[in-house]
C-alpha cells in the first residue's frame, strides 16, 4: 500500500487550523462562569445627548446589573452610523462588541452614507424601543401650527436641518415637503445633537428629530414643537398635534433603535443577549423613563423578528426613494 506524503507547507497549515476548528465546536457557555468575563463595548453610531445615546446609556446601565459586568457605550459619531457600523461588522463575533441600529442607519444604506450592509454583515439581536418624531422650529420662527409653517414656506425660503444626509429624518422632511407642497432647503449635520445647537440658535429655521433629544429643549423654551408625526397624539406631549390632523393628512413617520452583533456571533450569544435586553427594556424603571420622553419599550422579540422589521424598513424606503417621492440632492 502506497502512504501519501504531504508537503512540509500543508502540514503546518493544517496543524495551524486546528486549534480554530477545535475553538469553533466549543459549546459558548453563558450566565454564571460563563460569558460575560469583561466589560460588553455597545457602539453608538451619534454624539452624546442624541436619541440612541441617551435611550443606550438608560438600558446600559440596568443591563450591567443583569449581565454583571460593565456595558460601555463607545460613541463613534459621524456618516449617520457608518463608522459605528464597520466597526462593529470588523469587530470579533464574541459578544463583546455591539452596536446600536436606527431607522436612519437603514436609509443611509439605501443612499450608500452607510457602506456596511445590515443584512449580510451585521446579525439583529433585538428590538428595543420605537418613537414617533417632533417637528420643531427655532422659537422665534413666526409660525406656530402646521398650516402657519406651510403658508410661511410657501411666503419665504426657508431651511430646515437634519441629522445627516440620508438620515430617517432627512428623508422624513422630504416626504413632509412633497405632500405639503412647499420647498425647503437643507443643511445636513452629523447628529441630533449638532443640528440642534443650529435650530435653537435659529441659524436654521426647522427640524425633524426624535423625541428623547427634543424633549428637554422644548420643556425648557429653546425649541417650538409644532407637531407629532405619529399617526396617534402621545403621552409625553398630550396636546400637541399630529402632523396630519395639523395640516398634511396621511403623514406619519416613526423611529426605531435596536442592538445588533458582527455576522456569525454564536446564536447561543444571541439568544442571551436578546433575553437579557428585553428584560431590561421592559424594566419598570426603564419603561418610565423612556415613556416620560416619548418613547415606548418594544414587546419581547425574537432575533428573527427584529430581522423581518429591517427588511420592512429597506422595502419601504427604498421604493419611495426609486419613485422619486423623496428628493436626496
Amino acid at each position: 500500500m502506497k502512504t501519501r506524503k504531504f508537503s512540509p507547507v500543508v502540514v503546518v497549515l493544517a496543524a495551524a487550523l486546528l486549534p480554530a476548528a477545535a475553538a469553533a465546536q466549543q459549546k459558548v457557555i453563558v450566565g454564571p462562569g460563563g460569558y460575560p468575563t469583561k466589560p460588553v463595548r455597545v457602539l453608538v453610531g451619534s454624539p452624546a445627548g442624541s436619541g440612541s445615546d441617551v435611550m443606550m446609556r438608560a438600558v446600559a446601565q440596568k443591563l450591567t446589573e443583569r449581565l454583571g459586568q460593565s456595558v460601555i457605550v463607545d460613541n463613534r459619531p459621524g456618516a449617520t452610523g457608518a463608522i459605528s457600523l464597520q466597526l462593529a461588522a470588523q469587530a470579533l463575533p464574541d459578544g463583546y462588541t455591539l452596536a446600536t441600529l436606527s431607522a436612519q442607519n437603514v436609509t443611509a444604506m439605501l443612499l450608500g452614507t452607510v457602506t456596511t450592509n445590515i443584512q449580510k454583515e451585521l446579525t439583529a439581536i433585538v428590538l428595543m424601543i420605537s418613537q414617533p418624531y417632533l417637528l420643531v422650529a427655532t422659537p422665534s420662527l413666526p409660525a406656530n401650527s402646521v398650516k402657519e409653517l406651510i403658508e410661511l414656506a410657501k411666503a419665504k425660503p426657508l431651511v430646515y436641518a437634519s441629522s445627516g444626509t440620508g438620515s430617517v429624518v432627512h428623508l422624513g422632511m422630504e416626504l413632509f415637503k412633497s405632500m405639503a407642497g412647499v420647498e425647503m432647503t437643507h443643511i445636513p449635520y452629523k447628529g441630533s445633537g449638532l443640528s440642534m445647537i443650529d435650530v435653537m440658535s435659529g441659524r436654521v429655521q426647522l427640524a425633524i428629530t426624535n423625541v428623547l433629544t427634543a424633549t428637554p429643549l422644548v420643556r425648557s423654551g429653546k425649541l417650538k414643537a409644532l407637531a407629532i408625526t405619529s399617526s396617534q397624539r402621545v403621552q409625553a406631549f398630550p396636546d400637541l398635534p399630529t402632523v396630519a390632523e395639523a395640516g398634511v393628512p396621511g403623514y406619519e413617520l416613526r423611529s426605531w433603535y435596536g442592538l445588533l452583533a458582527p455576522n456569525r456571533t454564536p446564536a447561543p450569544l444571541l439568544a442571551h443577549l436578546n433575553r437579557e435586553v428585553s428584560a431590561t427594556m421592559n424594566a419598570p424603571e426603564v419603561k418610565e423613563k423612556l415613556a416620560g420622553d416619548g418613547a415606548e419599550a418594544e414587546p419581547p422579540s425574537t432575533p428573527a423578528q427584529f430581522r423581518d422589521v429591517i427588511a420592512r424598513e429597506i422595502a419601504k424606503w427604498d421604493k419611495l426613494i426609486k419613485a422619486g417621492v423623496i428628493k436626496t440632492q
